[in-house]
């Protein structure tokens, strides 16, 4: 008894240093939408990959490097998926391993998204193919601006915690794929002193909604990443992004991969786009966004 109890805690153990916080963002709601069906995560066969949606009430999921690699320096992740789902894995979570691995602290944000029926992937699907049908801008009109005030409010929680997570102040960033770079670049066009982020990254991001933009004055450093092939052409955008920061003198890198498709995220598809995500690390060194962290050998 005594043996199969000290294998329950440690096991216990075990299982606490692996889990996850859940930190919920304050938010003001819209009373034009609601969400009859709650949250849901599954695995979609259409995008064949884990997805949640109808998310109504925003959060951030915490992953916290060791102590001693920490590095100060922080990033906020926001998943794509069309304002209808997160693509929680590949655009999320995995995501955030990889930076907390190398001693970034990270934040996956669930922002909120389009209410949908039992299948929200589904829904997106057909809105792509048919948006006038289903009726795609007016579903997406609402909440995007709720999707950027909870990246707004992700900013400003992560710096007025930051103490907390050993997080530099001057160190936060926010990156977002696809849909999730539309809530970066809006969170970028409509930031305050509390909640700009210290560098951007979109990565395939959908810019067409926000038509024509003035780059900020003090605007962050930027890295943008998409794939020519992109299925859904964000590769001009995503070089007039580039372009725009370019000529107003700003800190910006382009890392535009012939073949890649969209949505490639944390998916190995034997591409050179699959190190995109190391590219990043190397580009946030190079401009001191991350000072790696040189761990003495035991003993």
């Amino acid at each position: 008894m005594k043996l199969i109890l000290i294998l329950v805690i440690y096991l216990a153990a075990i299982f606490a240093a692996h889990a996850q916080e859940v930190v919920p963002l304050k938010f003001t709601a819209n009373p034009e939408v609601t969400w009859p069906n709650a949250e849901r995560q599954y695995y979609s066969d259409i995008w064949a990959t884990e997805v949640v949606t109808n998310v109504s009430e925003p959060t951030l999921t915490v992953f916290r490097p060791e102590q001693e690699a920490n590095t100060g320096t922080a990033v906020i992740i926001a998943p794509g998926g069309a304002l209808f789902a997160h693509s929680i894995n590949s655009e999320g979570y995995d995501v955030a391993k990889w930076l907390a691995a190398r001693g970034i602290t990270s934040f996956v944000l669930k922002y909120r998204l389009v209410p949908t029926g039992e299948d929200g992937v589904q829904e997106a699907s057909l809105a792509m193919q048919e948006p006038e049908k289903y009726r795609l801008e007016e579903r997406l009109t609402p909440v995007l601006p709720l999707s950027i005030s909870d990246g707004l409010a992700a900013v400003d929680y992560v710096r007025t915690n930051a103490s907390r997570w050993g997080i530099a102040t001057d160190k936060i960033g926010f990156m977002g794929f696809s849909a999730g770079g539309t809530v970066t670049m809006g969170v970028t066009y409509n930031y305050t002193a509390d909640n700009r982020p210290d560098f951007i990254v979109p990565v395939y991001a959908w810019t067409d909604v926000f038509g024509t933009k003035e780059v900020p004055d003090d605007a962050p450093p930027m890295l943008v990443v998409c794939a020519s092939d992109d299925s859904l052409n964000l590769a001009p955008a995503s070089i007039k992004l580039y372009s725009e920061w370019l000529a107003k003198g700003k800190v910006v890198g382009l890392h535009m991969y012939s073949q890649g498709g969209h949505g490639f995220g944390m998916r190995k598809l034997n591409l050179p786009s699959d190190s995109w995500i190391e590219r990043f690390y190397d580009w946030a060194v190079v401009e001191k966004l991350v000072t790696p962290k040189v761990i003495a050998p035991a003993g």
